[in-house]
Order: structure tokens, then C-alpha cells, then sequence
């Protein structure tokens, strides 16, 4: 470094705490002022916004509790219903990008709204399944009308938050998975104790808890703003700071374009990000679509009672989702926060294979279920931190959309091997294999520096 010598360096040396004092004084206020404009954005979006994505949640994963009356209805098999649970992904894969677009060009309020409204009729039209190929057809119609809400959520929550809030609001808003998971599936089980001449419980099950997404699409279209240049509730001080902060981080990304984001797609770091997501989401979906029956393959419980059963893992799985982000915030850690979840999903799932007791059976299943979950604060802060500007955006689409198709592979290769063998065992032994895989490339990608910190470690050097 270049050293300032005589008069100058001590007119620098008395000038600077000054200056400093000042500065600092300023930002702190500047920073109090932000921080009042983030808690009032929090309390008015987030706890809506959380309730939209339970009910998203719900009415992907609710098929695995109308399973346990569908298959014997229509004599599906495991492999026909696996496929069919997975065929969800298919749809959300093909029907991502261009939702995406259209968001782009509707704009969040009316695509989500008109989203929520088409997913809670195509969730409620599950009642008229009557075979296979109806059952095939209608989850992927489900997964394509659902592509859009996730990435939607993100883009629209990235409008709104600062740079510097933005990852507590995206943890905070994912942790409705597992929520969902415990207030829906003693509903879901309740649910299936409905039955009338003409319609029996897992029909009562999808029309009850389609119709949620369908009414607050319409409450979306008129509580949601899109973006805070027309928030009228927020005031002309607090609208003008956010403004500014968000047109500041905007500004701090507009690098280097359409090379950046080629750059994302040409990464090897985001194609092994790829692979880490997919064992989590082959664990995560292929747990959740066959939660009810793995239960049940161990419990003499009725549905209500599988159903208040399977809402324990899901509690174990919302406390440690929430835990283990804050740990990896506060220490800055990355890579052991995410490896050692993917082992420890691992060894639930191969112990999910073994256990012949239902406490062990639920033990083993929490294990997994909240290692899956648990991976998503680090991994999505280790994706994040590898690559800066548009390059960042657009890894973090690839990874999503590729990532994505766990949710395919794992409800669908653990009902093919259970109808090859008679048993669960095979299908959670190559789900555990994955998650396993995932452990191992984390600690590879984890240990790469981001981008910006090779970039400030030459400078200084």
C-alpha cells in the first residue's frame, strides 16, 4: 500500500476519526430509518406471503395422503403412483421459464393471482381422476400451473427487500414448506374420513384443499402491490428510502451483462450446485409424497392418526431449518452446514429402509427430512456468494430449474423399486445414495472462494 508521508499524513490523521464520526453517525441513522422501512415490509408481506406458499405446499404434497385410498380405488401400483406424484416436476421443469416471462410482462400481482386461481381449480379437478393416464395428466398440469409461484415469490420479494434483508425474508418464507406439512397433514388425514354415496374421502380431500388457492388468488389481486414506487401505505419518507436502497443495489449489480450470464451457464461450480440441490430435493419430495405410506407400512394408526403421525417430522423439520440458518449466518460457515445435513439425510434414509418399529420409524424419518430442509438457508447463501450481478440471477434460475427434478426421480424411483421388490427398502437405499453424493460435492463447492473474495484478496495482497 501507498504510504502518505509528513504534513499530509498527519492532516489525514486528525481529519480521519473526525471524518469518520460523522460518517458513521449518519449511516447509523440512515441505517435505523432503513431497518423501521424493512420491519413495516416484513409485518405487511411476509406473514401473507408465507400463508400463499402453505397452501402452494399443500396442494403439491396432499397426494400422498389421497394415496392411501386412491391406489386401492383404482388399483394403481406403486411404480404407477410414484410416477404419477413425480409428474408434478415434469410439468413445473417445461413450464418454468416461460411463467417467468409472462410474470415479466403481467406483472406480480395479476400472474400470481391468476396463477393461484388455475392450480386450486386443477387441484380441485383431481375429484374426476379415473385412471392412470387422468392422474398423470393433472398432476403435470398442476406442476405447470405452480412453475411460476416459486420464482415469482423470489423476483417479487427481490423488488421489495434490500439487499441486506432480503436473504432473512426468502429463509423466512421457505419455512412455510415444513409448516405446511404440519397443519396440513392432520387435516389431510382427517379430510380422508369424509365419504358421501358418490364421493368418496380423497375426493373430499383435493376439493376441500384446492379451493384456499383458488380464493386468495382474488385476495392476491387486491392486497398485493407490485412494486413500491405505488405502495400507498407506505408513507413518502419510507417509500423514498426504499426506493433508493433498492435502485443502490440494482446499480452495484449492473456489471457485465450478457457475459455474466453466459458465464453462469459455462460455471462448473453451478453445475455441481445442481447436483447437491437435486439430492436435496429427491430426499426432500421423495420423503414427502411417500410420507403417509411409509407410516403406514409400520403403524396400525387410521388416516387422521398417520395423519397427526406425519406432522411430527415436519415440527422437527421447522425448528432445525430455522436453527441451523441462523448458526451458518452467525458463523459465517457454509460448507459443514450444508455436508453434514446431507449425511445426516443419509443415514435417516437408509434408516428409514431398516426400521421395523414405528418410533424408530418416525425417529429416522425426522432425521431425513429436516437434513433436506435444513440444506436450503447455507445452500442458498453458498449459491448466492459464488457468483456477483446478473451471473448470480441467472445460476440461481439454472439451478432451480434442473434442481427441481429431484422431485421427479424421488416419489417416482422409490414407488419403481418398491413394485420391483415388495419393499421401501431399495428406493430410500438410492435416495440415501444421493444424499450422500450431495454431502461429498459440497464439501468441494463449499470450499470455493466466491468470486468477490478472490477479487478483494488479490487487491490486497
Amino acid at each position: 500500500m501507498v504510504e502518505l508521508a509528513g504534513e499530509d499524513a498527519r492532516q489525514t490523521a486528525s481529519e480521519t476519526p473526525v471524518l469518520r464520526r460523522r460518517y458513521f453517525m449518519k449511516a447509523t441513522n440512515e441505517a435505523d430509518l432503513e431497518l423501521a422501512v424493512i420491519g413495516k415490509l416484513t409485518r405487511r408481506l411476509l406473514p401473507f406471503l408465507f400463508l400463499l406458499y402453505i397452501v402452494a405446499y399443500l396442494d403439491r404434497i396432499n397426494v400422498g395422503f389421497a394415496a392411501l385410498q386412491m391406489q386401492k380405488q383404482f388399483g394403481f401400483s406403486d411404480a404407477v403412483y410414484g410416477l404419477g406424484a413425480g409428474m408434478f416436476f415434469a410439468g413445473y421443469f417445461f413450464f418454468q421459464v416461460p411463467s417467468n416471462l409472462a410474470l415479466s410482462r403481467v406483472g406480480p400481482r395479476r400472474w400470481i393471482a391468476a396463477l393461484m386461481v388455475v392450480w386450486g381449480m386443477v387441484s380441485s379437478a383431481m375429484v374426476f381422476i379415473n385412471g392412470p393416464r387422468s392422474f398423470y395428466a393433472l398432476r403435470f398440469l398442476l406442476g405447470a400451473a405452480e412453475a411460476g409461484f416459486f420464482p415469482g415469490m423470489i423476483l417479487y420479494l427481490r423488488n421489495w427487500f434490500p439487499a441486506r434483508a432480503r436473504a432473512e425474508a426468502v429463509a423466512l418464507f421457505m419455512t412455510a414448506g415444513p409448516i405446511a406439512g404440519v397443519v396440513g397433514s392432520p387435516i389431510s388425514g382427517a379430510l380422508l374420513g369424509l365419504h358421501s354415496q358418490h364421493v368418496s374421502g380423497w375426493q373430499w380431500l383435493f376439493l376441500i384443499e384446492g379451493t384456499p388457492a383458488v380464493l386468495l388468488g382474488v385476495v392476491v389481486f387486491a392486497f398485493l402491490t407490485d412494486h413500491p414506487e405505488s405502495a400507498n401505505w407506505l408513507n413518502g419518507g419510507e417509500r423514498g428510502r426504499l426506493i433508493a436502497a433498492l435502485k443502490r443495489d440494482r446499480d452495484s449489480h449492473l456489471e457485465a451483462g450478457q457475459r455474466e450470464i453466459f458465464s453462469a451457464f459455462t460455471n462448473w461450480k453451478i453445475w455441481v450446485l445442481i447436483i447437491v440441490y437435486f439430492g436435496a430435493t429427491t430426499c426432500s419430495y421423495g420423503l414427502s409424497l411417500w410420507l403417509p405410506n411409509l407410516i403406514r407400512n409400520v403403524s396400525k394408526a387410521d388416516n387422521f392418526g398417520i395423519g397427526l403421525l406425519s406432522a411430527i417430522p415436519y415440527v422437527a423439520t421447522a425448528v432445525a431449518m430455522v436453527l441451523v440458518g441462523m448458526h451458518s449466518d452467525r458463523t459465517g460457515e457454509r460448507r459443514w452446514h450444508l455436508a453434514l445435513p446431507a449425511v445426516g439425510g443419509a443415514v435417516g434414509l437408509w434408516g428409514v429402509g431398516f426400521a421395523t418399529s414405528m418410533a424408530a420409524q418416525i425417529a429416522f424419518l425426522s432425521l431425513a427430512l429436516l437434513s433436506a430442509f435444513s440444506m436450503m438457508g447455507p445452500f442458498w447463501a453458498v449459491a448466492n456468494a459464488l457468483l456477483g450481478g446478473t451471473a448470480a440471477a441467472a445460476g440461481i434460475a439454472l439451478i432451480n430449474s434442473f434442481g427441481n427434478l429431484g422431485g421427479f426421480l424421488g416419489p417416482y424411483i422409490i414407488g419403481l423399486l418398491r413394485n420391483a421388490t415388495g419393499e421401501f427398502k431399495g428406493g430410500l437405499l438410492a435416495v440415501g445414495a444421493m444424499m450422500a453424493l450431495s454431502g461429498g460435492l459440497a464439501i468441494v463447492v463449499g470450499g470455493v472462494k466466491p468470486a468477490r473474495k478472490r477479487l478483494r484478496e488479490a487487491v490486497t495482497q
